[in-house]
């Protein structure tokens, strides 16, 4: 079936890159949403292949990918890092499948959508047989940024992320845990998954270095966020900072806008919108934070207050889980999309 024809009922789904921890949520994800799959193919490399991974109450024997794991597969949902999707692009797309790309190969293609349902969902149905998902970082921050955007038109934004180990993958977290465990014991630190220690350290270093001096993911982070909204005039500032946290990235967001508005307008735009939880009441401590929402779905919003600085601004805290929201949940979402 080329995949330009109507979505079946029931379709096939592949987890390319199952074993990793993007691939084991999405596993979860789809399990725990009832996603209805005719059944569901765990695709690695042939290091895993083998392996048994939990699913739906029995388990999945992971299968070696290779150009021909797609014949009869109907939507493939990848991570598995850049090269490979770029790699194995031509052979999803001739099967008839529809490649949901969690990696940075194809995000900034212009007949490739790059796609937060909660922001534009609209978009999904103009592919060509790959759909991107976005940077985890931009994704939170354009969940919150949409309702703004909507009230008052969206003018500049200035970001600061506080992003977990999680983003960088599996082996990362592990070093996080072994690093805490060094120090604590007054062991040598051993660094390999960053170009310092994370343990009780921040490394404002998250990708390579560009010419300008941001770095790779600054830059993602202002492309994609004008590419999702459909915004080429909105000016985004990003600094990415990675923090000794295991799950879940924060965000400091200022933005500017078209025309004033208050803080509870703000919050009250912010409250009514999909895939948004406002946790603000300040005095009783309560706002986002990732030792919380560990596992959660939703993208959470704190600390919403005037900012003064500028014209027209407003400031907010926002948290999500990168595994969930930031990578898994939202390539499942896209494929609930094309069932539509």
């Amino acid at each position: 079936m080329p995949w330009d024809s109507p979505m079946p009922a029931r379709p096939v789904v592949a987890v390319a890159g199952a074993t990793g921890a993007v691939g084991i949520e999405m596993l979860k994800v789809l399990e725990q949403r009832r996603f209805p799959a005719e059944r569901v193919v765990a695709l690695a490399s042939s290091r895993s292949a083998g392996k048994s991974l939990p699913f739906a109450g029995g388990t999945l024997v992971v299968e070696e990918m290779n150009a021909e794991s797609f014949r009869g597969v109907d939507i493939a949902l990848f991570s598995a890092g850049a090269s490979v999707s770029r790699a194995m692009r031509d052979a999803v797309v001739g099967a008839g499948c529809v490649m949901i790309d969690n990696s940075s190969a194809f995000r900034m293609q212009p007949d490739v959508p790059l796609v937060v349902p909660e922001v534009n969902a609209e978009d999904a149905a103009a592919h060509s047989g790959v759909i991107a998902n976005p940077n985890c970082s931009t994704i939170q921050m354009v969940v919150a940024l949409k309702p703004l955007h909507d009230l008052a038109g969206v003018r500049r934004v200035v970001v600061s992320t506080y992003q977990a180990a999680s983003g960088a993958g599996a082996a990362a977290m592990s070093e996080l845990y072994d690093q805490t465990k060094e120090f604590l014991d007054g062991e040598e630190l051993h660094v390999e998954q960053f170009a310092h220690r994370i343990a009780f350290n921040c490394i404002p270093h998250i990708d390579v270095f560009l010419d300008d001096g941001s770095t790779k993911e600054e830059w993602k982070m202002v492309v994609e966020t004008k590419k999702i909204m459909h915004a080429p005039d909105l000016e985004v500032f990003a600094t990415c900072v990675r923090v000794p946290v295991l799950r879940c990235h924060s965000e400091a967001v200022h933005v500017e806008f078209d025309r004033g508005i208050t803080a509870d307008e703000a919050r009250a735009a912010l409250a009514a919108a999909p895939g948004i939880v406002v946790m603000d009441a300040p005095r009783d401590a309560t706002y986002p934070m990732p030792a919380i929402l560990e596992g959660t779905d939703s993208t959470y919003v704190g600390r919403v207050r005037q900012d003064t600085t500028v014209e027209h601004g407003i400031s907010m805290w926002v948290v999500a889980d990168q595994l969930r929201k930031g990578a898994a949940l939202n390539a499942v979402q896209i494929a609930e999309l094309l069932l539509q």
